[in-house]
């Protein structure tokens, strides 16, 4: 299958693309390089620069790499950089993610795989969240996905197959690729580089209505979201019944883990302690996000083979140790 994969160049994006490439498919990288890393794109794979949401020349790209898959990875995803600056979640998630929408119209494209997020959920009244719970964003983020997921559902006027993928917290690393944000903002790598520069680490709010006072996540292996963004794409074949109506999963693991116990896996990863300063809660973080991923196995016959916690923290550690500067200068996809 020939895959278009926006955002391909950034941390799920690119770890995804190299699974897609193993498993034998053409793909076509489509990202600004704002946040991702051309480095990060393996070397044979057609990195084109340029934005998602740039309709005239997604519809040129579509049509002219023969493109039938559209992966959707691309966004903005900070919860914090949302509440400061709703206005550029909605022009970029929103606006942009309908420019999409528009070109794959344009271009014949009918299948479709959004990464959304648990965000949509917001402060969920039972847990594990199953995909039927209210959508009830508490920051632009998870607003800004949910409305794309609406629009989805609408396009499916125009014959578009798709497939929302609601992703808890991805983490851990491939053998190759690795988590690289400037600046860094997810659990896992922000506890193991303040370990590998030897400066405490921000633990942000410990006053949650938690067991231990922080925040619990539902963690799942990026290789295991990456099989699933395989399987996902398969699921848009145009005589799949499972698509027959947009599809929204979970992907997650059902199980939970705060803050401190995170922290307590990757100093017994890293052999060592990892110093803590405990900072003010940031905005729009609910206490507990852990996911139901019945349906997931169910309709995909996905399961999260990888995602044990001190598996996901060692496969992290390893990476961060082989690059302690993220992806440098080098060689990386070839430029479109």
């Amino acid at each position: 299958m020939n895959i278009l994969v926006t955002g391909g160049a950034g941390y799920i994006g690119s770890i995804t693309v190299e699974v897609l490439v193993a498993a034998g498919h053409q793909v076509v990288v489509l990202d600004r390089l704002t946040t991702g890393h051309a480095a990060a794109v393996p070397t044979q794979v057609r990195l084109e620069v340029g934005s998602y949401g740039d309709t005239d020349r997604v519809r040129a790209l579509l049509v002219d790499a023969e493109i039938e898959a559209v992966l959707h990875c691309g966004a903005r995803s900070l919860v914090p950089e949302s509440m400061a600056d709703p206005a550029l979640y909605y022009r970029e998630n929103v606006v942009g993610g309908i420019g999409l929408l528009e070109a794959c119209r344009l271009a014949g494209v009918q299948r479709f795989v959004f990464s959304s997020t648990a965000a949509v959920y917001g402060i969920p009244d039972t847990t594990p969240i199953a995909e039927d719970a209210p959508l009830r964003p508490i920051n632009p983020y998870g607003e800004t996905k949910r409305t794309l997921e609406a629009a989805l559902f609408w396009y499916r006027s125009y014959g578009l197959r798709s497939v929302v993928l609601r992703y808890f917290n991805a983490a851990g690393a491939s053998a190759e690729r690795g988590e690289d944000h400037r600046p860094e903002t997810h659990l896992i790598p922000s506890i193991l580089i303040a370990a590998l520069e030897g400066r405490p680490f921000t633990l942000f709010g410990d006053d949650y209505p938690t067991p231990d006072g922080t925040p619990i996540r539902d963690f799942i292996h990026v290789l295991d979201l990456a099989d699933a963004h395989l399987r996902a794409l398969e699921a848009t074949s145009p005589d799949d019944p499972r698509t027959d109506e947009p599809l929204i999963l979970n992907l997650g693991t059902g199980t939970g883990f705060s803050v401190r116990q995170v922290l307590a896996a990757a100093e017994a990863v890293v052999g060592r302690p990892i110093p803590v300063e405990v900072g003010p809660r940031r905005p729009g973080d609910p206490a507990i996000l852990v996911a139901s991923p019945r349906r997931a196995a169910q309709i995909l016959g996905w399961e999260p083979r990888r995602s044990q916690l001190e598996a996901i923290v060692a496969s992290a550690w390893a990476w961060h140790r082989r690059h302690p500067r993220g992806y440098e200068d080098g060689e990386g996809a070839t430029k479109g």
